[in-house]
């Protein structure tokens, strides 16, 4: 058996799930961009999708639920200066698809005997950082079912404390396909899965909770005994911790934030500042100040979408366009933005491989894949350490972001308090509050325990829901303002 190129390998999955079935070939996909195009638009795509997905969920030792659904449709968006004309259907055919076409180049009037030729067909570059594999199909139900049943046994076999144990597994298979007017074609096989566990621990009728999970680009034979037992650990650990905590100290102080997850900080306090189509508006913080210190020396952030396997990659962005590892800051320097097609252009710059979209029914936008801080040379304990009266946060819960004054508010879900280098004891409702570009400047100490989090990151902006990864070292930030309860 000879085996194709894996770019040309996924165009062709794309085409046999998205064209073939309705009759559709690359002909039809000119002469509906073509159609667009006889009006005067600075751009203009079509957007073919096929989503597979499948979950299930346990609860109280019962696999209560299981769901299986599958969507499919085509998006048709035309682009003049700052407007955007977009038109969907769940309805793939050819009279649909010229319907849609018609409907998106009103957003420009007609051009008198503008003749427009059809554009030499081209494959978008693309990576290879996950396979195409449909993660549904790498594991049978009866497995699935009892893989969530070894999650509540390990987990109330840590802990006679343990009362409810609460797991669900996800599993999606997504095909994309995207012609855009200048003749590219681009496409991508997305697999994707996830694990998760809550527990709820009880003593002396206090109750608290915990979670833990993860899962990325693969099948699901990720998930080994071994796998599961770490993500039962961190929940377990989580809620136990929890019954122990007391009300948390209020005030300004010194904050540690561990590695990995509490990088959902850096995502929304930092990452969504530095989206292009914030700063071509100004609305940022961070807008007009590429060149500028941003952050303490040491600090350096990316953006990168090209790391195998990782829930937030991606081999082509929703626009075509391949995936990129994006420096945003280096040493404390901003040095870019990440972009989609339209805020590229429109600031005069080139797209960033972050033009991104929740389905077909959606317009894209610029948005992170993994964000993450680079490790420093601190040893985290040295880090611990040096705190003479201040929060030490291990994992965060939710958390609001305005964009403009860069203002942040987050709630620690797992902290303690920290006297003389010496952990005291865990505390509840803790509120970290801040502002971003300000905290990055408070940066005192880096670690050198980088670590993307586990795989469990959504992150939503405008409506739209995508996934993306972070990660962060161990961090000691001054000068934050710890809201508690004590």
């Amino acid at each position: 058996m000879i085996s194709r190129e894996p770019t040309i390998e996924r165009l062709a999955t794309a085409q046999s799930l998205l064209l073939a079935p309705f009759g559709l070939t690359e002909a039809h996909l000119s002469r509906a961009l073509a159609e667009i195009t006889a009006h005067k638009v600075d751009d203009a795509d079509l957007y073919f999708q096929y989503t597979r997905s499948e979950g299930w969920s346990l609860e109280e030792g019962i696999v209560k639920t299981g769901s299986f659904s599958i969507d499919q449709g085509v998006g048709v968006r035309a682009v003049a200066g700052e407007k955007t004309a977009f038109a969907y259907s769940d309805d793939i055919s050819e009279a649909s698809l010229m319907d849609a076409a018609r409907t998106v180049r009103s957003i420009s009037t007609a051009a008198q005997n503008r003749r427009v030729k059809t554009p030499a067909r081209k494959v978008a570059t693309s990576r290879s950082l996950y396979g195409g594999l449909d993660p549904i199909a790498t594991m049978d139900s009866t497995a699935k079912v009892e893989l969530l049943g070894r999650v509540e046994k390990m987990a109330r076999a840590r802990d006679p404390r343990i009362a409810q144990v609460m797991a669900g597994l996800a599993s999606e298979y997504d095909v994309v396909m995207v012609a855009r007017a200048d003749g590219t074609l681009a496409a991508d096989v997305r697999p994707l899965v996830r694990l998760s566990v809550t527990v709820i621990a009880e003593q002396k009728g206090r109750r608290e909770m915990g979670s833990g999970g993860g899962g990325g680009r693969f099948g699901l034979a990720y998930f080994t005994d071994a796998q599961i037992a770490e993500y039962v650990d961190d929940a377990v650990k989580a809620a136990l911790t929890n019954l122990d905590a007391r009300p948390a100290p209020a005030g300004e102080m010194t904050v540690v934030l561990g590695p990995g997850w509490p990088g959902i900080l850096l995502h929304e306090a930092i990452g969504h500042g530095l989206e292009g189509d914030f700063n071509r508006k100004g609305s940022s913080a961070f807008s007009g100040r590429i060149g500028q210190r941003v952050a303490a020396k040491g600090v350096t952030v990316l953006d990168d979408g090209t790391i195998s396997d990782r829930r937030g990659s991606l081999n082509v962005d929703d626009e075509g366009h391949a995936s990129q590892r994006n420096v945003l800051i280096e040493d404390g320097i901003l040095k870019g933005y990440i972009q989609d097609s339209m805020n590229a252009r429109l600031m005069g710059v080139k797209p960033t491989g972050n033009g991104r979209r929740e389905s077909y029914a959606h317009v894209p936008m610029p948005r992170m894949t993994n964000t993450y801080m680079l490790g420093g040379e601190k040893d985290p304990k040295e880090i611990v350490a040096s705190i003479k009266k201040g929060l030490y946060a291990t994992n965060f819960g939710g958390g609001q972001v305005d964009i403009t004054s860069g203002k942040f508010v987050f709630s620690a879900s797992e902290a303690f308090w920290v006297e003389n280098g010496k952990i005291q004891f865990p505390v509840k409702g803790a509120t970290i509050v801040g502002s971003g570009p300000e905290s990055l400047k408070k940066v005192t100490m880096i670690g050198n325990d980088m670590k993307l989090d586990s795989g469990v990151g959504t992150c939503g902006k405008e409506g739209q829901s995508v996934p993306v990864g972070v990660g962060q070292p161990t961090l000691r930030i001054e000068g934050l303002t710890v809201g508690g309860t004590a």
